[in-house]
């Protein structure tokens, strides 16, 4: 990339992130990738901040996050970029998990995408999940173009298999979170770096519990994995579905304060959360911080303040 094209697409970065994240987003968002967050910016401007960060990060992050954010330019219009309306087999607001994994152990794998459904994960699992009218590997591209992360259901054969290879590649090309999950057989290759989980003796519950704590444990992926799960609170349909997910949200370390604020300031704004069997586990979590909680009054206050001063 030329070094006047690295401006530019700097500039459309910085424009895209101070459109669409607060600062402490846009740090989240840079740790994902690696980027140092210490830097103090000489204007109080998140445009200024990612302006003065980004020239020292490498050419090949830099267009990645191009990709990412969706930003059209020239340079970057060589990578791959796939619209969430393009792949349709992810749901809609949850965190994209593509799952490699050979076609002898599809009854498993479509029990193990259930599961990570209970912690926000959607999962690609192309025996399920590409429609027999499709081109199947057209579909298979756009899910490894628009995931967030890769798990590797390492087993005997797995090597041997020209598809789960190239899935693997394609993870390692786009820097993002591969997870090997071992199953009678060790990373290897370019994933033999990475330690994996150890699915021997354990159930499918227990594997999927493994994944969502890898996740939302590892530098690539937490930030956006916590963004994702507070917002799927905030759009639950029904008290039991907020419930499920707040359980993943206990499990979460070193939880941001602000995101519990975030969550106790716009729970009241869905009725469907109005129910003392959330609030209750949800206020838990709230008094950890030192906040006052949530009550079934809440929802109240928010509707008189919302109408009180409406000018007619």
């Amino acid at each position: 990339m030329k070094k006047l094209q690295k401006i530019e697409i700097i500039n459309l970065i910085g424009r895209e992130l101070q459109d669409r994240m607060k600062f402490v987003e846009i740090d989240g968002y840079f740790e994902s990738y690696g980027i140092p967050t210490n830097h103090q910016p000489t204007y109080n401007s998140k445009y200024v901040y990612v302006q003065e960060v980004l020239p020292k990060v490498k050419d090949e992050i830099i267009l990645e996050m191009a990709s990412e954010l969706g930003i059209e330019h020239p340079a970057v219009s060589q990578i791959p970029i796939i619209k969430e309306s393009e792949a349709t087999f992810w749901k809609p607001g949850h965190f994209k998990l593509f799952v490699s994994h050979l076609a002898s152990f599809k009854k498993t794998i479509g029990i193990l995408k259930k599961e990570l459904e209970k912690y926000g994960i959607s999962s690609f699992v192309a025996h399920e999940d590409i429609e027999p009218t499709k081109e199947w590997q057209d579909e298979i591209e756009k899910g490894l173009f628009s995931m967030d992360a890769l798990c590797a259901v390492l087993m005997p054969g797995f090597k041997d298999s020209n598809w789960t290879d190239q899935e693997v590649g394609v993870a390692i090309g786009r820097n993002v979170l591969i997870i090997p999950i071992r199953k009678e057989l060790d990373p290897y290759g370019f994933i033999g770096k990475f330690q994996g989980f150890q699915a021997v003796g354990k159930n499918v519950g227990q594997v999927a519990e493994g994944i969502f704590e890898i996740i939302s444990t590892n530098i690539k992926t937490k930030t956006k994995y916590l963004n994702t799960l507070v917002e799927l609170i905030l759009l639950s349909n029904t008290a039991n579905q907020a419930i499920e997910r707040l359980k993943a949200l206990e499990k979460i370390k070193d939880l941001p304060k602000e995101k519990v604020e975030y969550l106790q300031d716009k729970i009241v704004e869905n009725e469907n959360l109005k129910e003392t069997r959330f609030l209750n586990p949800f206020n838990k979590i709230a008094w950890k911080y030192e906040l006052e909680g949530l009550s079934l009054k809440s929802f109240d206050k928010e509707k008189e303040e919302d109408y009180d001063g409406l000018p007619f």
